[in-house]
């Protein structure tokens, strides 16, 4: 009896041997590859991918033959697929990367189709382009080249914020898809946006439609993505749904499609372009199916972002790249929102690099914490300070007031931050690498507007540095009137002579300037003045008082030289001292001053001033 009895536990424990033997054998065990040139019309396989949850499921593949340099050098294995559903849905968005195996041989990864396609029509990238692509990044993720000329607008921060809105270049927009449905394009990748306002999402929307991608309101940790798996089976294995996290922590943005091959640490994934950014780094995730959702135009998978297991360092032609263990290098993104002395919104974010995308993505995740949190309609006035750390040190410190209505104030704000991050990232001089983004905002739900009604003087005649009191007179929005009372010292001139005091907000001292200067826009010389540039952009939240005088000056590479002798003037205009060329000024500016207010001011005054005789 004991004898049979030991034998039982001898062979249950083999069974359990066998069964983990089975189990980690993906660890070890890379497919072989069934090159291009033995792919024959009729020949028929399996695919991997995940319908629902994690489970990897296969489906029926017929391989109808290959269409040869469909782009430059590039081929594609045109297919028909079946089972699990596939005859009703046609190829899904999601199944991007989803590995084709021949006689156990893979054939290379799901990755086109035919937008209302009758029939699960699917282009297969083959994998030996897959497998040509080159792993190696950089370091530094970069979707755009450095633009040819650091331009900065001769304008307020308020200004900056609109320029950048209206003027910054997005991902270029994917071909449409022909109406008739005869064009064959890469499989859209469910984009899964959580924790974005209504208004957010729609923002985001817009922006990640029109470069392909799929957006979809989703829910961040709604889908069981477990991370135990035991310890030698893989981290990810072909077929499993693999996400890009694009922003991660208290809101998330990310793209989800299929590995299509692991070899050790390093992954293969979508058989098509994220869309062709070359050196990224961008997060690698888990990722979990909640259902096939069919679709007339083209089915999708609802899928959710898990762990972050990696990064992806190549995004090119022919598929992602990735290594799993290597974690990618985020930014941080930290924003204080403050609604009353006792109501406080702490949210933590991080968010890839890239000189195109982080700007964007600062812009939608500030756009919707806002919107979700503050009032659509009415009055608002948020009042922030930031600051953007850069990885070599220094930072660019920024302070401003917006209000209005009708989401103003918010876009405003948002659209600022991202300007500068864009300025920053996409300067002539050097690369930067944002370290780290804090912000601080304080809201109240109050129309915060001032208008200078006059400006008084208490002389008009003044003796060479004497002391000047100044009344400037404002009514804020449904208050009273309200006086600031300053002084400032007359400039050293001539007896006789005569100078201008300017008093006024941002707007209508970029006016004056934009007239002396006789430019709309400053040309940096350095990174250092680029930052110098961005933190002193002029403010809303201020009264300025500028007094200029008829006196010889240059402006040259962005920066006034006031009051200048000849002979200086002459050397600084030279062509041989000066790579650029200068303008030559009648009016210096002699000296500024500023006044911050609790009010975005609008109004301005120009006094004329005499210096005794």
């Amino acid at each position: 009896m004991n004898g049979l009895n030991v034998g039982w536990v001898s062979r249950r424990a083999w069974a359990w041997i066998l069964l983990l033997a089975g189990l980690s054998a993906p660890a070890a065990a890379v497919a072989e590859i069934m090159p291009l040139s033995q792919i024959q019309p009729g020949m028929t396989g399996k695919g991997r991918t995940v319908f629902q949850g994690e489970r990897i499921e296969e489906f029926d593949v017929e391989i109808l033959g290959v269409m040869r340099n469909v782009q430059p050098r590039k081929n594609m294995i045109m297919a028909r697929l079946s089972g699990n559903g596939l005859e009703t849905t046609g190829v899904i968005s999601g199944m991007s990367g989803s590995p084709v195996y021949i006689d156990g041989r893979i054939v290379g990864a799901v990755a086109y189709s035919f937008a209302f396609s009758k029939t699960p029509l699917a282009g297969i990238t083959p994998i030996e382009e897959m497998m040509a692509m080159d792993s190696a990044t950089s370091g530094a993720a970069s979707s755009a080249p450095a633009r040819s000329m650091t331009t900065i607008p001769s304008m307020t921060l308020e200004d900056l914020a609109a320029a950048y809105l209206s003027t910054a270049p997005p991902l270029a927009p994917v071909p449409p898809v022909e109406p008739d449905g005869r064009g064959m394009a890469p499989l859209h990748l469910p984009l899964v946006v959580s924790g974005f306002s209504p208004q957010g999402f729609e923002k985001a929307r817009g922006f990640f439609a029109a470069a392909g991608f799929h957006p979809l309101m989703g829910g961040g940790g709604q889908i069981p993505v477990p991370s135990a798996k035991l310890p030698s089976a893989p981290a990810l294995r072909p077929g499993d749904a693999v996400g890009i996290q694009l922003i991660g922590g208290d809101l998330d943005v990310s793209a989800v499609g299929t590995v299509t091959h692991v070899d050790g640490s390093r992954v293969l994934a979508f058989g098509h372009p994220l869309y062709n950014l070359g050196p990224v780094d961008l997060a690698m995730t888990r990722a979990g199916v909640l259902a096939v959702v069919p679709s007339l135009q083209t089915s999708f998978k609802l899928a959710t972002s898990g762990e972050v297991l990696g990064s992806f360092s190549q995004d090119s032609a022919a598929g992602a790249v990735g290594e799993i263990g290597r974690m990618p290098r985020l930014i941080p993104v930290n924003i204080s929102l403050q609604r009353s002395p006792t109501s406080r919104r702490e949210f933590k974010l991080k968010m890839i690099r890239d000189r195109i995308l982080t700007p964007a993505l600062l812009n939608m995740a500030l756009y919707s914490l806002l919107t979700g949190e503050e009032r659509n309609h009415g009055d608002l006035a948020l009042e922030f300070d930031g600051e953007i750390f850069l990885d070599r040190g220094g930072s660019v410190k920024i302070e401003d007031l917006f209000s209005g209505n009708y989401n103003a104030a918010v876009t405003n704000l948002s659209g600022l931050m991202a300007a500068v991050v864009y300025f920053l990232s996409n300067n002539e001089f050097q690369d930067v690498g944002i370290f780290r983004v804090d912000i601080n905002i304080r809201s109240t739900q109050e129309a915060r507007f001032c208008q200078i009604e006059k400006v008084l003087l208490d002389k008009y005649e003044v003796s060479p540095g004497e002391r000047i009191g100044i009344q400037v007179h404002y009514r804020a929005h449904g208050r009273e009137s309200r006086v600031e009372e300053v002084q400032v010292q007359a400039p050293i001139l001539p007896a006789g002579s005569q100078f201008h005091l300017i008093v006024g907000d941002s707007a209508a001292m970029q006016s004056v300037e934009r007239s002396q200067y006789r430019t709309q826009e400053f040309v940096p010389r350095s990174l250092d003045q680029l930052v110098r540039i961005l933190s002193n952009l002029r403010k809303n939240n201020r009264i300025y008082f500028k007094i200029t005088a008829a006196k010889p000056g240059l402006f040259l590479k962005g920066e006034e030289m006031p009051n200048l002798p000849p002979t200086l003037k002459t050397m600084f205009a030279s062509p041989r001292a000066a790579a650029s060329s200068a303008t030559d000024l009648s009016r210096s500016t002699l000296n500024e001053y500023q006044l911050p207010v609790p009010y975005v001011v609008r109004g301005s005054a120009v006094i004329p001033v005499q210096i005794r005789r």
